[in-house]
């Protein structure tokens, strides 16, 4: 039997399929963004659920969006192979809700909605384009079981391919016993790794060209940071710092000097933000061919991981924190999290 993980479990190994009868009742999320098709099945479990099935592929879904406004054929059929392969492993194992959304890219491209009828067409998988708003509410929703009772604010980032996202948060008094938090503010960047690495290209290989990008973020997060006064909050203290992003867990993971990427040490670790900043000067000096050998990068993020560390730069630069909270998590497990809670509700407001 697979392991019962708290709150939120992502990527582990299938489980054997149980006999129908016998089965508990899977839910499953679906996570179609700018750069990975991602979906996750899993069942309820003591205090949050248990993986069944995962699969995760880069698709490079956004490829060339910021230059013609539209999802280029190519990048459109690499997508639909990988969804193709999500509606086989959902057709073989009964699912009893299964929520689908598609992100930045989708929202972005002319021909995204068009995109998605072609997937309903040829698959039965229906996906809706959420708000960058929902986005970050589901990213909240994800990471809220890492907060503490010392926090009163929580900072959090997500470092896409298409955007980033950064939700200023309100932490309850009983957060740390499942009281939700609060969504203050928010604000989606059109900055993503993807469109990044696009544009500035090989620059981010550059000292000049990378701190480029860390102005441009930082003059962005500056705006925001004046409307919601966060570092005035943070001197005040009781912020926590939460960044989830394959940025920020490869930060980590080159931080622990990990010889190979495991999610079990990185999830829900808090660093000092010191050594978080070492491990990107580290990354930054191992150039194209050092990230393609490196173990917790490897050939297909090679040209992604910088302009993620630009980003990352430039939020530490706006809000600088002593510590930083890893969270290997983020949309699915923020819809299976919200899913099972409606069906727990449901026999409540049944007996009302």
């Amino acid at each position: 039997m697979p392991e019962i993980l708290p709150r939120c479990a992502t990527d582990a190994p299938p489980e054997r399929p149980a006999r129908a009868e016998h089965a508990p009742p899977a839910f499953a999320a679906l996570d179609l963004g700018t750069n990975n098709c991602r979906l996750l099945i899993a069942a309820p479990g003591p205090g949050g659920f248990r993986v069944l099935d995962s699969f995760s592929r880069i698709v490079r879904l956004g490829e060339g969006l910021a230059q013609t406004g539209r999802l280029s054929d190519t990048a459109m059929d690499r997508a639909a192979a990988a969804l193709r392969a999500c509606a086989d492993k959902l057709g073989r194992r009964p699912v009893r809700r299964l929520e689908a959304v598609a992100t930045e890219a989708c929202r972005r491209a002319e021909n995204g909605p068009a995109f998605l009828a072609r997937i309903a067409e040829e698959t039965g998988l229906r996906l809706r384009i959420i708000s960058a708003r929902e986005e970050a509410e589901l990213a909240m929703e994800s990471c809220a079981p890492l907060l503490e009772t010392v926090d009163r604010r929580a900072l959090l980032f997500d470092i896409g391919g298409g955007s980033t996202e950064i939700a200023w948060i309100r932490v309850p008094a009983g957060a740390a016993d499942g009281a939700p938090p609060d969504l203050i503010g928010y604000v989606s960047l059109p900055l993503g790794v993807v469109t990044l690495a696009e544009r500035a290209g090989q620059d981010c290989f550059t000292e000049r060209g990378f701190f480029e990008v860390v102005e441009e973020v930082a003059t962005h997060l500056a705006e925001f940071d004046r409307i919601h006064r966060i570092g005035q909050e943070i001197r005040a203290g009781g912020v926590r710092l939460m960044g989830t992003s394959g940025t920020v867990t490869t930060l980590a993971g080159v931080a622990m000097a990990l010889p190979r990427y495991r999610r079990p040490l990185v999830d829900g670790k808090t660093l000092d933000c010191e050594a978080a900043d070492l491990a990107l000067g580290d990354l930054f000096a191992l150039g194209r061919k050092g990230l393609a050998e490196h173990p917790c990068v490897g050939p297909d993020r090679v040209e992604f991981v910088l302009p993620g560390c630009a980003v990352y730069a430039a939020i530490r630069r706006v809000w600088p924190t002593p510590r930083l909270t890893v969270a290997d998590r983020g949309l699915r497990e923020g819809m299976l999290t919200r899913m099972m809670r409606a069906e727990r509700a449901a026999p409540r407001r049944r007996a009302r």
